[in-house]
């Protein structure tokens, strides 16, 4: 069964990494992201290379693929050998990226991720200024999911000096990020 299992992720891989099909490309990281929920995968994961796939994927210009790529990586982080791979391999700038997604999605995963990337020696990254000041951003939109996932990060992860030094810097004009769509 376990043999079974990881020659069918490696066949979903094999297929993304040869097809042409932009679709085909989606519906298999949508796969390959609903497999990164359960943790009996994440060695197989680990093994075919998924969280690099992942975090590639987060430069593309396929808003589905960033989506799922993001997805992927939400469920993936939450174990600590894959958390410290996603920080060794650079990998929280370009989800910091993800922030400014129109995409709804993809913004809650990386809202979602950073909060579970975030250890004492990755707080300076995760919780960076301008971090701060996008989650104050967030946490005043009319998306109720994006506001109180915001105010979560806002609370739980940031201190009150973050918080106020990015309150008296932006005014909450962070030009350029837009909102996610609803």
């Amino acid at each position: 069964m376990e043999l079974g299992r990881l020659e069918y992720l490696q066949a979903l891989v094999t297929e993304f990494q040869v097809t042409d099909s932009t679709e085909a490309k989606e519906q298999v990281l949508a796969n390959l992201a609903n497999f990164a929920y359960d943790p009996s995968n994440y060695e197989y994961l680990r093994q075919l290379q998924v969280l690099d796939l992942f975090l590639d994927m987060l430069s593309e210009d396929s808003e589905a693929l960033v989506e799922f790529a993001m997805g992927g990586l939400c469920n993936l982080c939450l174990d600590k050998t894959n958390k410290e791979y996603i920080l060794e391999a650079n990998g929280v700038e370009p989800i910091i990226s993800c922030l400014s997604s129109s995409n709804e999605e993809t913004v809650v995963s990386a809202v979602t991720t950073l909060m579970f990337l975030t250890t004492p020696r990755s707080r300076a990254q995760t919780t960076a200024l301008p971090v701060v000041e996008c989650m104050l951003r967030f946490s005043l939109s009319a998306n109720t999911r994006l506001s109180n996932l915001a105010s979560i990060f806002l609370q739980d992860y940031c201190s009150p000096t973050q918080v106020e030094e990015a309150r008296n810097l932006s005014k909450h004009t962070a030009v350029g990020i837009p909102l996610p769509k609803d």
